[in-house]
């Protein structure tokens, strides 16, 4: 009893082998190791002395104590719940910009203004013709998809591209780098369709309230703005100057 109640009570972890002999304390226990007779900690929290950090378990003491068989320590190994690795979550977009957009932007502006050139140019004097010309429905549209490229188009460079000399004026190589992206050149395309439409509307109807032919002129415009417009002002001039000659030439007769 005195043997037993002198480790019982002894403020030393001890580590002791299967013959009983003690060895060089190192305030842990090893895993299924057995003793010969019971023993009691001290109220430390026993450890494994060789235990690898990427062990799963870890032992348990139990103490167990009564006046016959004293004080008992049994060791139950605790395994440790490995939580799952969770994968980041991916983040699709259905919609990004990119060659497709790029094409398909263009199909579509193209595809839009098609229809008013046909009519200006096969129907000029329909009502079907004129009331489609006098809606705003077509630059709306256009306006809110030319909108939308812009916005995916515009990134921090695209300000000092355009002004990039010591004038805050833009510089044909900066411009020639800003229209290299598809996008931009979309955006740009669509510029375009909605400027010539716009154009080509008010050839149509300034031939229409002064009854000038604006045919071939509407059909440039589709294709060379600028000399479709310039056509038309040429158009016009001769057509007064011939009225004109005319109105003279009854006066005399």
């Amino acid at each position: 009893m005195a043997f037993s109640s002198f480790f019982c009570h002894s403020p030393l972890p001890l580590k002791i082998d299967h013959l009983g002999q003690t060895k060089k304390s190192c305030g842990t226990v090893e895993k299924e190791q057995k003793f010969p007779f019971p023993i009691r900690s001290n109220g430390a929290q026993p450890e494994l002395c060789n235990q690898s950090p990427l062990s799963q378990s870890r032992v348990k003491l139990i103490r167990d104590w009564s006046f016959i068989g004293g004080s008992r320590v049994a060791m139950k190994p605790k395994i440790l719940r490995l939580v799952p690795f969770r994968k980041a979550r991916r983040v699709y977009a259905s919609w990004l910009p990119g060659s497709e957009l790029a094409s398909t932007a263009f199909t579509l502006g193209t595809t839009a203004v098609l229809p008013f050139y046909t009519l200006m140019v096969v129907a000029p004097k329909s009502e079907l013709t004129k009331k489609c010309m006098e809606s705003s429905v077509p630059y709306i549209g256009l306006g809110v998809l030319y909108a939308y490229l812009l916005h995916l188009s515009w990134t921090p460079e695209t300000t000092g591209l355009i002004f990039a000399s010591k004038y805050l004026l833009p510089e044909l190589t900066s411009i020639g780098k800003m229209f290299s992206s598809e996008i931009t050149l979309a955006s740009a395309w669509i510029h375009l369709l909605v400027i010539d439409l716009y154009a080509a509307r008010h050839v149509f109807l300034d031939g229409v309230e002064n009854e000038i032919e604006t045919r071939h002129s509407v059909s440039l415009c589709l294709f060379f703005c600028p000399i479709g417009v310039l056509t038309h002002v040429i158009t016009k001039a001769m057509t007064k100057s011939s009225r004109e000659n005319e109105h003279g030439l009854k006066k005399e007769s």
